[in-house]
């Protein structure tokens, strides 16, 4: 039996989501006036793993739900995009939830 990929995509999301939001402040720190670059050298490699593996569990949740590669470009573009991947991890929800009630 295969599981479902829905709920690690959305864990996801959200890790990938607020760790982006940290990573903005971060840079903020790094590049304002503060100029402090320690607290970017920590988020930074934490983020880009983490995205990784939010790529990795959205296209398992393409792949699984056998959408089109545009909905997957666009998932994974939401990602890149602070506070996007939370807007998007509920359209995506929507959208599976929806999908399922018609099967």
């Amino acid at each position: 039996m295969q599981r479902d990929a829905l709920p690690f995509y959305r864990v996801m999301a959200y890790i990938s989501g607020v760790f982006l939001i940290i990573l903005c402040v971060a840079m903020f720190i790094r590049y304002g006036p503060a100029d402090d670059p320690s607290m970017s050298h920590v988020v930074s490699p934490i983020h880009g793993w983490l995205y990784v593996v939010y790529l990795v569990a959205a296209g398992l949740l393409v792949y699984q739900r056998r959408w089109t590669g545009t909905a997957a470009v666009l998932i994974a573009l939401a990602g890149t995009v602070p506070l996007a991947s939370f807007f998007s991890e509920r359209y995506v929800v929507k959208r599976a939830r929806v999908e399922a009630r018609v099967r």
